[in-house]
């Protein structure tokens, strides 16, 4: 594996954190959004921290490939062992609404796993950090996952709910799908899960921080989430207790094959 102070990496995390913060409190100029495709907006201050991270994290792993949101894919990630994958701003629909559930999330990846994952969420104060092996921190404090063992009554961050899982008891949904995750691992939350084509940036951080707590992270259908895949997607994710796991992929089984099968 590369050479990474995790130091390194969380200052350098912190600091566009609070560079995008200062936006989003209003200071200076007015955030100018646009969007790049309908209904998925982008500002100047995602632009702004892919910019910096992208020069801040090459220079501490220069041998690393890069994957961003913000920034235009290159195979040549393919042919390096490490690679940053980054999201600027996930949750960036919250992020220009002026609510809180916004967070950046940076992940370092090595032979295809999530090593580091840094996730700053700087207005809700919660900086989230794990380590391969080493387990996971919410504020400098060990997370331990949800341990439920029963599929109903789990709670899960939603707005609303089909009839079919309202078994499922509605906790406060951020924008950001890594938040949803961390509140997973910080036991919060029982389930998180997706049924739609996700980029690897908005999980690689959150996917880490949530298994080194203790959670299971799959697709939809179960499997093994991959990183640095030509694709750079996956079908789904879930991040839950352990206990209800089987259950949470049975009842999804159906609605993800068909979907899937929909192209």
């Amino acid at each position: 594996m590369p050479a990474c102070n995790i130091e390194a990496v969380i200052a350098a995390t912190r600091e566009v954190g609070d560079m995008a913060m200062a936006r989003w409190r209003g200071e200076g100029q007015a955030i100018d959004v646009w969007h790049k495709s309908h209904d998925n907006p982008v500002s100047d201050v995602d632009l702004a921290v892919d910019a910096r991270l992208k020069a801040v994290l090459g220079a501490m792993v220069p041998e690393a490939g890069w994957l961003s949101e913000e920034t235009a894919d290159s195979a040549d990630r393919l042919s390096r062992r490490a690679m940053w994958c980054v999201d600027p701003i996930d949750g960036t629909r919250d992020f220009i609404r002026g609510r809180p559930g916004w967070a950046v999330s940076v992940a370092l990846v090595v032979d295809g796993a999530p090593e580091i994952g840094v996730l700053y969420a700087p207005a809700l104060d919660e900086l989230w950090v794990g380590q391969r092996g080493k387990g996971a921190t919410l504020n400098g404090e060990a997370l331990r996952a949800s341990r439920r063992m029963i599929f109903s009554g789990s709670r899960v961050p939603a707005d609303s709910l089909p009839k079919v899982d309202r078994d499922l008891i509605m906790v406060t949904k951020p924008n950001s799908i890594a938040l949803r995750m961390a509140l997973v691992a910080d036991d919060r939350a029982d389930l998180v899960a997706t049924l739609r084509w996700g980029f690897e940036w908005d999980v690689a951080a959150a996917a880490l921080i949530a298994a080194e707590a203790g959670a299971a992270v799959t697709d939809a259908f179960g499997d093994p989430l991959g990183f640095n895949t030509p694709g750079a997607q996956a079908f789904g994710v879930i991040a839950c207790a352990p206990g209800i796991h089987a259950a949470v992929v049975g009842r999804l089984h159906d609605r993800a094959v068909e979907l899937t099968a929909r192209g």
